[in-house]
């Protein structure tokens, strides 16, 4: 008889500990939607990558200082799993910030997951489209923004010779390869355009700047005195290389990379970038949250927009400066359609 009551009070324990565990498990979901400031889950090579992840925290720079938000930032690795990601984001919402920000396509499919367990808190994922009522899918018209850098390409070579190198051989970065080799072959349709990736699907592409100027080192030796480069921090390696050789030039992407402080000794070099404006994406979504009005659905920003363009920064584009904006008025006003795949 005490053996059984034993049994049965360790029983009524285990219950009360597996129904308080249970109760915590909601408990922390319940925590999504406070308003503790922005979580923001970098891709890899992290803030300090002169150009993708570094416009995104911009953003959560301003809307720090221009709304009085608090911030945390998290940073992907190479080669993660897709539990990795849905980990780094649900963590960031049971600590209560709103909005949660994934940078990056990467994170597609785990703000769908997370942001279903999390209804209270508003996620954001930047260049990918992801299903969930408390969702904000940012996207930009990188083919357009690129198709001006292929316009300035084509001006600006002496040897008719022009590089695009990917981090990625993705959907995605094939947008800015398809803009930039139709705005090269639109403005001078006899300059050659050599087109390579670093990698074929391994997000190391975009992190790896060793990779990046050997890809570019390789295209200076066929005589391309322009290159352009969509691989996050890889891109760095690119305008090393090309910096090295005089009369040459690189086209920086996401950021303006003429005004990069880890780019400063080669600035004379980056004839300029094609802006993708992030940290505008970025501030729209935490400002929406702060308002108590949040951004979700789909949200484009294009040409017209201003949600990409082409930076000024150096004045090497002055001369063709009346070029570059024939060109967007085209695209503004759909005489010209620019391509989303080579």
């Amino acid at each position: 008889m005490r053996r059984v009551t034993r049994i049965a009070a360790a029983s009524v324990a285990t219950a009360a500990l597996a129904f308080t565990a249970t109760a915590c498990g909601e408990s922390s979901k319940e925590s999504g939607g406070q308003n503790k400031g922005v979580g923001l889950a970098f891709d890899v090579g992290g803030r300090d990558d002169h150009s993708f992840n570094e416009s995104a925290a911009r953003g959560v720079d301003k809307a720090e200082q221009e709304l009085g938000v608090e911030s945390k930032m998290l940073t992907a690795k190479n080669n993660e799993t897709e539990a990795d990601r849905e980990q780094r984001l649900t963590s960031l919402a049971e600590a209560g910030y709103n909005p949660v920000i994934g940078v990056g396509f990467n994170y597609g499919n785990s703000i769908e997951k997370v942001a279903k367990e999390f209804p209270k808190t508003t996620f954001a994922v930047v260049d990918s489209v992801s299903p969930g009522k408390n969702v904000d899918s940012i996207v930009f018209s990188e083919h357009e923004g690129s198709y001006l850098a292929g316009v300035a390409a084509a001006l600006k070579s002496r040897t008719g010779k022009v590089g695009f190198i990917g981090g990625v051989n993705n959907a995605l970065i094939q947008k800015f390869q398809a803009g930039f080799e139709q705005g090269v072959k639109d403005t001078k349709k006899d300059v050659q355009v050599y087109s390579e990736y670093l990698y074929a699907n391994n997000d190391k592409g975009f992190n790896d700047p060793a990779a990046a100027n050997s890809k570019a080192k390789g295209m200076l030796d066929r005589d391309a005195d322009v290159i352009y480069t969509a691989a996050g921090q890889s891109g760095a390696g690119a305008i090393e290389a090309i910096s090295a050789k005089k009369g040459t030039w690189g086209i920086g992407v996401d950021s303006d990379a003429y005004q990069q402080p880890g780019l400063a000794k080669y600035k004379d070099a980056i004839l300029t970038s094609v802006v993708k404006n992030v940290d505008v994406a970025v501030f729209d979504v935490v400002k929406s949250v702060k308002d108590g009005k949040p951004l979700t659905g789909t949200n484009a920003y294009t040409l017209e927009k201003g949600g990409v363009s082409l930076a000024t920064s150096g004045g090497f584009i002055d001369d063709i400066q009346g070029q570059v904006d024939a060109a967007r008025k085209k695209i503004v006003d759909g005489t010209v359609t620019v391509k989303e795949a080579p």
